[in-house]
């Protein structure tokens, strides 16, 4: 599982970073996100993310019971501390990638609601320069 979650982080980090920055890759990944966010993709994707915040939790609830253990042994054996390196990295890079996921949903947003101000921006000037080219016709 920890090859999968490096690969999810690596791959939402890219597209974090690819939203940041005004590129011709950037339009492409907007439309690709806005095509996800309408279909079934959203419903899916909650899914997916719900099932990664279930098994975050259960991964914190087995770090709670190894700790649990140590503290009523006295001692940790070594098997108990690969376990508990394991969940914490899970754990870790579970929380980072569903972190990444809200991330990328806000610069998603952020970027559309950009490219419709800017549009607008676009009119105000238009009409604005029409207003100022009558007025300066009015007084000749």
């Amino acid at each position: 599982m920890l090859p999968l979650l490096y690969s999810l982080v690596f791959v939402e980090m890219a597209v974090s970073l690819t939203l940041l920055f005004k590129t011709p890759l950037r339009s492409l990944l907007v439309m690709c996100l806005d095509a996800v966010k309408r279909g079934k993709g959203l419903i899916m994707a909650e899914s997916v993310a719900g099932t990664l915040f279930v098994v975050l939790i259960s991964s914190v609830y087995s770090i709670i019971t190894i700790k649990k253990r140590s503290i009523d042994a006295g001692a940790v054996t070594p098997t108990d501390q690969v376990l508990l390196a394991n969940h914490i990295l899970e754990v870790t890079l579970m929380g980072f990638t569903l972190f990444l996921g809200l991330i990328i949903d806000r610069q998603h947003s952020h970027v559309k609601e950009l490219r419709y101000v800017g549009k607008n921006l676009e009119v105000a000037k238009r009409m604005n320069e029409g207003y100022t080219a009558n007025d300066q016709k009015a007084k000749d």
